[in-house]
């Protein structure tokens, strides 16, 4: 009896030993990723008035209500991206977001942002299938033919789209938004979150994982009218 229980004690030591080094690999991976995406990320966040004439401003789309209202940090989004349409960083606007029910919108909404400040209809691009922010940006490049330009979102979500972007081939800077008015509680929710996102979009890149939906090109150069049609 006494010796089957020193063998218990024993496997769980070896169990406790195992999952103490996949924890440390984990956060270790964790870390790496972060660091990789941040030092390549960061380099190129500038201010509107530094960021390069462009093909293209992306406006990356986050939650809108069920009425169309767009959220806090969308609206700062869309504000950032028409300070710098009026200031002639780029002729064109990609707004992309999830619009894959139809009972959720967020790139109609933020197009009609646009259009109720007179940005002419076809300036505007829809992509209806940026899912993530790694399809965004996939998307962009392979739909939508854009080589250079300027994404807007916060700070703390600006070096994972950044590095994306970069790794797929594309020049691409970014220019901060604000917060809005969420709590600082809210913040550091998604700062965490983030943290697992940019490994996971460190994954994605290495794979070269494919988005959800791809289809025709749409070259930003044309008409944007063309994307208001079109679900994916």
């Amino acid at each position: 009896m006494r010796e089957g229980l020193k063998k218990k004690l024993r496997q769980g030591k070896r169990m406790y030993v195992f999952c103490g080094l996949l924890v440390l690999v984990i956060v270790g991976f964790i870390l790496y990723t972060n660091k990789c995406v941040l030092d390549e990320g960061s380099v190129y966040v500038l201010s509107s008035d530094d960021a390069p004439k462009s093909e293209a401003i992306l406006i990356l789309g986050a939650y809108v209500s069920p009425d169309g209202k767009v959220s806090g940090m969308l609206g700062e989004r869309l504000r950032v991206g028409y300070e710098l349409y009026k200031k002639g960083k780029a002729g064109k606007i990609i707004v992309s977001g999830d619009h894959g029910r139809k009972d959720y919108d967020e790139v109609n909404a933020m197009k009609k942002y646009f259009l109720d400040r007179n940005v002419p209809d076809e300036d505007i691009f829809m992509d209806h299938a940026g899912f993530t922010t790694y399809e965004s940006m996939y998307r962009a490049r392979n739909i939508f033919r854009a080589e250079k330009v300027i994404v807007v979102t916060q700070g703390f979500h600006l070096p994972r789209a950044i590095f994306i972007a970069r790794e797929l081939g594309m020049e691409v800077y970014g220019v901060e938004a604000g917060t809005g008015n969420n709590s600082k509680l809210v913040i550091w929710k998604n700062r965490l979150r983030e943290a697992i996102a940019r490994s996971k979009a460190y994954v994605a890149v290495a794979i070269h994982s494919k988005p959800t939906y791809l289809g025709e090109a749409i070259p930003v150069t044309g008409d944007g009218r063309i994307t208001d049609d079109k679900q994916r």
